[in-house]
């Protein structure tokens, strides 16, 4: 329940079809649909579960088709020399250091590894050469099967994976970096507010719920949480300048936001600003009138 309300966190102020489907994808799992039929697939791993999916005709069809068979006959990369001994003599060193973690037993098959004899290496190295080459059989023959469509669709199937990974990476090495955490939006602090008292089987019932909730508070109600997500802000920008001028002095000038789009941001919410001032300006002239009539 913690790992959907911290979900539901992040996805709140993003609007509720967007959190709903974070939520979906929290659970583990999502529901694609190709043309009229639908199959569970489960994230990440691209096998199906109970059955192909039903497609429907045309380019969609291509799309969902080279996914099905992606799932079942796409070759899987052989593993590395290092990770077969690993396999071969996990359960070994299991059984040797049985309180180990699993950490622990990690380190010291690595540390066995470097140790192992050149000879004894050359056997694994060998093995991983004859499974890349069966490899590139398996592929090449999975290759041939494919209309140009599908082979179109898993090219850009690949493409999207890479370019996750590359973006998980960069999360990664932010997070380490110790890159401050965005400002929260008025919304999302209600939200991680009452979520755990709010009612609902589940948490896309919750979320419905306090969505509802929170479009039916009134301005007074909704200033608190507004004031929050403003102090938020300026917690955010301040440790942002930080954070950034120790970046620059680490040589990490990338990291740093471009004055650019600091002014283009800063222009924007100057320009809200002003707009919403001339909105109640006029409104309180046409008060203003109406009085004097």
């Amino acid at each position: 329940m913690a790992a959907a309300a911290a979900v539901l966190g992040r996805a709140a102020g993003l609007g509720l079809g967007l959190a709903l489907g974070l939520l979906t994808a929290a659970g583990g799992r999502r529901l694609l649909r190709c043309g009229t039929g639908a199959a569970l697939r489960e994230r990440g791993t691209g096998a199906l579960l109970g059955g192909a999916a039903v497609c429907g005709a045309g380019g969609a069809a291509e799309r969902c088709l080279s996914r099905g068979i992606s799932s079942y006959q796409r070759p899987k990369r052989p593993l590395t020399s290092y990770l077969r001994f690993v396999m071969d003599n996990r359960a070994a060193f299991r059984e040797k250091n049985p309180g180990a973690s699993n950490l622990e037993l990690i380190r010291k098959l690595a540390g066995a590894w470097k140790e192992l004899p050149a000879s004894q290496k050359q056997v694994y190295e060998e093995a991983n050469k004859t499974d890349w080459k069966r490899y590139g059989e398996q592929m090449a023959a999975y290759k041939a099967q494919l209309t140009p469509a599908q082979a179109a669709a898993l090219k850009e199937e690949r493409r999207k994976q890479r370019a996750k990974r590359r973006s998980m990476r960069a999360k990664r090495e932010l997070n380490l970096l110790g890159k401050p955490k965005r400002a929260r939006t008025a919304f999302n602090i209600f939200l991680s507010e009452n979520y755990q008292q709010s009612e609902g089987s589940s948490p896309v019932a919750k979320m419905k719920k306090l969505f509802d909730r929170w479009q039916k508070l009134s301005a007074s109600q909704k200033q608190p949480y507004l004031q929050l997500a403003e102090d938020d802000k300026v917690r955010y920008e301040n440790e942002m300048k930080s954070w950034e001028a120790k970046m620059i002095q680490m040589g990490r000038e990338d990291l740093v936001r471009s004055n650019k789009k600091r002014l283009k941001k800063k222009s924007a919410e100057t320009a809200k600003k002003v707009e919403t001032a001339k909105g109640s300006s006029g409104g309180n002239k046409a008060k203003l009138k109406k009085s004097e009539e």
